[in-house]
């Protein structure tokens, strides 16, 4: 998954005092990381705890992160809540105020200029205990150990849409190619690479201005087909592009080889043992000259050393996945032919032999 870096922009008063919610830098000696899920008035909430890092809750009936910054006021935690109306800086949007109870945690929590508090009651959640809603796969159960929050979010029926051939996850909307009749271990691959886009969308729209959030074009874009598939190798291109209220929109492309039979991932020289780095650039950069201008030429001579790979009918296909953001229009795609790389593959393999039918 892609690694978001948010930092909380309260403006803080004289000293170490708070504008917003009171309390003073540091936390209070009992608390620890963890996730905790109960109700915050009459609504279901989840909130992981990190004293140390990034704190965050969301409401289960709209299943967005809500983001805090630890504080201690005596013994008690105060958890400062902030969001985005525009994309200037975040403004106080809300206060926990907690103390360790039996079975877990209770306090309140009570927006700015409210006339009274909500009762907030949260107990630890194991996330081990809950009851799996998708198919079990590695990445998952992954998401169930590592992740708690976004496995609530995520752990629910997928939609499968007409003919089988993609499925879509409902709160993100990210759509992902299936192959029917496949194995389980496919299945399983594929259910886990588009676990990955959509709790990457989820991340990127909890960080955007509330009335984008509203806005289905807006965060994370996810475009994902299959671009070969044979009795041996499946194969697939995705297209990202997003804005999450950074410096300025971002795309990128990654090519997917997977072995139909296991689900697991096939590196490019597993197939071509002698299509190295250095290789890969110097077929690139001679397939690449009639697609592009003279200064995108030289940018890729100079910038692309780093390309991701996936197969098609046609060859092997090579995008640079390094070039900075202002000249990542020269990043075109190249198609090498298989009868090119025949002397660089591994043509023993049986999924080789699929590319190389005799």
């Amino acid at each position: 998954m892609l690694n978001w870096i948010f930092t909380a922009a309260l403006v803080l008063g004289a000293g170490a005092q708070a504008a917003g919610c009171g309390g003073t830098e540091g936390v209070p000696d009992w608390a620890r990381a963890g996730t905790f899920r109960g109700t915050l008035g009459t609504l279901p909430v989840a909130l992981s705890l990190d004293p140390r890092g990034e704190s965050r809750y969301f409401y289960e009936g709209r299943s967005l992160d809500l983001f805090l910054e630890a504080r201690r006021s005596g013994n008690a935690l105060v958890l400062e809540e902030s969001v985005r109306r525009d994309y200037g800086e975040r403004v106080l949007s809300g206060c926990f105020t907690l103390m360790p109870a039996p079975g877990g945690l209770k306090g309140t929590w009570q927006a700015p200029g409210a006339a009274r508090a909500l009762e907030v009651n949260l107990a630890p959640l194991d996330a081990a205990r809950l009851p799996l809603r998708l198919p079990l796969s590695p990445g998952l159960s992954a998401l169930r150990r590592d992740d708690p929050l976004a496995f609530l979010k995520l752990n629910r029926a997928w939609v499968t849409l007409p003919g089988a051939r993609a499925v879509r996850e409902p709160l993100s909307g990210v759509t992902y190619p299936r192959v029917p009749g496949a194995s389980g271990a496919l299945n399983a691959a594929l259910q886990d690479r588009q676990l990955r886009h959509a709790a990457d969308a989820l991340d990127c729209r909890a960080m955007l201005p509330e009335p984008a959030q509203k806005d289905p074009q807006e965060g994370y874009n996810l475009s994902a087909g299959i671009t070969l598939s044979n009795a041996r190798l499946l194969s697939l291109r995705e297209d990202v592009d997003y804005y999450c209220g950074g410096v300025h929109p971002d795309n990128w492309t990654e090519g997917v080889i997977l072995d139909r039979i296991t689900g697991r991932a096939v590196p490019l020289t597993t197939l071509f043992p002698k299509l190295g780095a250095a290789r890969q650039k110097t077929l690139y950069l001679s397939g690449v000259k009639a697609k592009v201008d003279t200064e995108c030429l030289n940018i890729l001579r100079n910038s692309a050393s780093a390309f991701t790979a996936y197969l098609s009918a046609a060859g092997v296909n090579l995008t640079p996945t390094d070039l900075p953001h202002a000249v990542g229009v020269c990043a075109e795609t190249v198609t090498l032919p298989y009868a090119t790389l025949r002397g660089d593959a591994n043509l023993g393999s049986p999924l080789v032999k699929t590319l190389y039918p005799k």
